[in-house]
């Protein structure tokens, strides 16, 4: 898959670091101009639904489950590769000081005729309800503005809103023409 971006958080010393590496896997489900995200209220930031995929998980199976998990979509379908977003950043579990993270980002489509707008009930793990993580269709261009003014003025940012935000004015570029 094409690499869109490779980032390095500029405190890292990876000459030093203990290396945890991870495969994510991330959704691009649009219907015109609006998005499936993730709104994460600790953070007040958006994201691409996804996450990690389970050892022996392809990419494309561990997708469809983290999008099913998270949004409860319905009738999930991968439709084709969008890129690869490369960081490494710092990460305090598994033994490891640092996380080396490629996100797979895949075109998706969700059978939006059913549920609410193709969602049903999404299961959560713990630590995302404790962050307030929902669900929302959204205007791409209204997820990128408010995330550009929660890096400007919001102290406590989550460490993914450079990844989503670069994700974010990609996908307009390429897909939202």
């Amino acid at each position: 898959m094409r690499l869109l971006k490779s980032t390095q958080a500029a405190n890292l010393n990876l000459k030093q670091a203990k290396i945890f590496y991870r495969q994510a896997a991330r959704a691009i489900v649009l219907s015109g101009e609006d998005i499936l995200l993730l709104y994460t209220q600790k953070y007040r930031d958006y994201g691409l639904p996804g996450g990690g995929v389970d050892k022996g998980e392809s990419l494309e199976v561990g997708l469809i489950r983290e999008l099913q998990e998270e949004t409860g979509a319905i009738a999930a379908k991968v439709l084709a590769p969008f890129g690869r977003y490369e960081e490494y950043r710092s990460w305090f579990r598994e033994g490891a000081n640092v996380v080396h993270m490629d996100s797979y980002c895949y075109l998706c489509e969700i059978d939006t005729s059913l549920g609410e707008r193709g969602l049903g009930e999404p299961r959560l793990e713990a630590h995302e309800i404790k962050n307030g993580m929902r669900p929302e269709w959204i205007n791409i261009h209204q997820a990128i503005a408010h995330n550009e003014e929660i890096q400007r003025t919001f102290a406590n940012k989550g460490q993914s809103i450079d990844r989503e935000t670069f994700l974010l004015k990609r996908i307009v570029e390429e897909l939202c023409r």
